[in-house]
């Protein structure tokens, strides 16, 4: 992994997006731990993507309208069903003590959605990772999976960091259940409007 590769990498993931805003949501509702687990469930839903771009379906699934409109819609649903999550009683903000294993299944699946059903993901790969191939690689393959999993592990360990300062804030939060309320229907909002965006988005 070059130095290039490296700094652009870490610029992108550091930009907020549905994943980042997640992780920290979980961070502040349940906890660092719960909000690793998310990061995690985030990190694999950038697999598939990676390797769509990896193997070309990318670009069939780019010259495909209708492919991209039902996930892109599918996504817009999910994004809509996350935004009500964070206002419910029991949702992703809910505050717990405990993290039991049904919880931590949820919200990896949760987290892993939220990549798996952005249909930009993949178009994102396929434009950005064989920028940096070497043209002097043995195998242009391996050297794209390489890049696809560091960019994967950079992506944990950002979003972990992004956990870890939302977990920070969490005493505060729950000591204020007026902020709480506040911070719950600012993130619903949020979702909410990253679902219209996504609705109104043109390929």
């Amino acid at each position: 992994m070059n130095l290039e590769f490296f700094v652009t990498s870490v610029v992108v993931i550091l930009l907020p997006g549905t994943g980042v805003l997640y992780t920290i949501a979980i961070g502040l509702g349940r906890g660092f731990q719960s909000s690793v687990i998310a990061a995690f469930g985030c990190t694999l839903g950038i697999l598939p993507s990676a390797l769509a771009s990896i193997v070309g379906l990318a670009t069939i699934f780019h010259a495909s309208a209708l492919a991209f409109q039902l996930v892109k819609y599918a996504g817009v649903a999910y994004l809509f069903y996350m935004a009500w999550t964070m206002l419910r009683d029991g949702g992703a903000m809910h505050l717990s003590e405990r993290q039991d294993r049904i919880g931590a299944m949820r919200i990896t699946r949760d987290g892993m959605l939220l990549n798996v059903l952005n249909p930009k993901l993949s178009l994102f790969f396929l434009a950005f990772l064989p920028q940096f191939v070497p043209a002097e690689a043995a195998s242009a393959t391996l050297t794209l999976v390489s890049l696809a999993l560091a960019f994967m592990v950079l992506t944990f360990i950002v979003f972990v960091g992004y956990g870890a300062c939302a977990a920070l804030a969490r005493d505060y939060v729950i000591s204020r259940p007026a902020v709480m309320i506040w911070v719950k229907r600012s993130f619903a909002g949020i979702f909410g409007l990253l679902g219209l965006r996504l609705a109104l988005t043109e390929r």
